[in-house]
């Protein structure tokens, strides 16, 4: 282990999307040096929305891989779950021995074995890291669970910059699992609460259930705002959700358990989003979510159909 690998002074971003670009501005306000590289770069009508992304959180917008790889310290691959693997593949031909490379992405722990494989034969060091909350409102202070044998090494000094690591294991997949097991929780708890309330809104019968709900599980808060919070997850991000979740059905497969509520977790996340796309309407950023009166919108087009 290198200790100028160690001292993390300069930091690359494989992907510049929402969660790459909130790390990149915590590492930059933490006094890193900070460079990305995005696929994005090579498309002439995303380019400059990404470049001016950049040059306001203050970081290094490189045209290659290579570029943004070379002379970093720590590479935080921060892509989508479907491009995780190509990513780790195409990083390993610039890794050097003694950097780090952090995969953050929800991948199944299989999949982190292979990018592990990829990555270490470059000499890198491989942490995986399964992120525990979303990047925003977090930040750097966002939840990551690290894995790996150099896991405790990478938290001790990621956690002097200001993220929120813990190593929880030396092996990787271990942390990963952790993640892909709560998801068959969180995420089908939000799916079930989409189909349940949908029915009951349909149904005029929606406030005797949450008062029921809120009888059965009283802490939850299933009359206050966790209905909101629950359906608009789907309703912003099901197309990730349904992503990952497709990556918790190969964890389950290879654990040799049957996938059936997560695989329809998925289905109903992916349904939901096209249910949106095809009648045009999207996501209210910016404002309040009231689930009623989106569920509402979504049933009135279908009724009139």
């Amino acid at each position: 282990m290198g200790e100028i690998a160690l001292q993390l002074n300069s930091i690359a971003l494989i992907g510049f999307g929402e969660a790459g670009a909130l790390l990149a501005q915590g590492c930059v306000q933490a006094g890193g040096k900070v460079g990305t590289y995005d696929i994005k770069v090579h498309d002439a009508a995303l380019r400059p929305a990404l470049a001016e992304r950049a040059n306001a959180l203050g970081v290094a917008l490189h045209d290659s891989l290579e570029s943004a790889l070379g002379g970093a310290d720590l590479v935080i691959s921060a892509v989508t779950a479907s491009s995780a693997r190509m990513a780790a593949e195409a990083a390993a031909e610039f890794l050097r021995p003694g950097q780090y490379f952090m995969d953050i992405n929800s991948v199944s722990p299989a999949t982190k074995e292979l990018d592990r494989d990829a990555v270490e034969r470059s000499g890198a060091f491989y942490v995986e890291s399964a992120v525990m909350a979303p990047v925003p409102p977090y930040g750097l202070k966002v939840p990551m669970l690290l894995g790996g044998q150099q896991a405790a090494a990478l938290s001790e000094r990621l956690n002097a910059l200001g993220f929120q690591t813990r190593a929880v294991a030396t092996r990787v997949g271990v942390a990963s699992a952790i993640k892909m097991c709560r998801s068959v929780m969180i995420k089908g708890l939000e799916a079930l609460t989409v189909e349940c309330m949908s029915a009951a809104r349909r149904y005029g019968a929606e406030q005797e259930v949450l008062a029921l709900l809120a009888e059965t599980f009283p802490s939850m808060g299933w009359t206050e705002n966790l209905p909101n919070y629950l359906i608009s997850r789907v309703a912003e991000h099901g197309r990730r959700r349904a992503a990952e979740m497709r990556e918790v059905v190969e964890t389950l497969q290879d654990a040799s358990v049957d996938p059936l509520m997560a695989s329809a977790t998925a289905q109903l996340q992916d349904a939901f989003v096209d249910r949106m796309q095809e009648l045009g309407i999207s996501y209210p950023v910016g404002e309040k979510f009231v689930w009623p009166g989106f569920v509402d919108a979504l049933q009135e087009q279908k009724a009139a159909e």
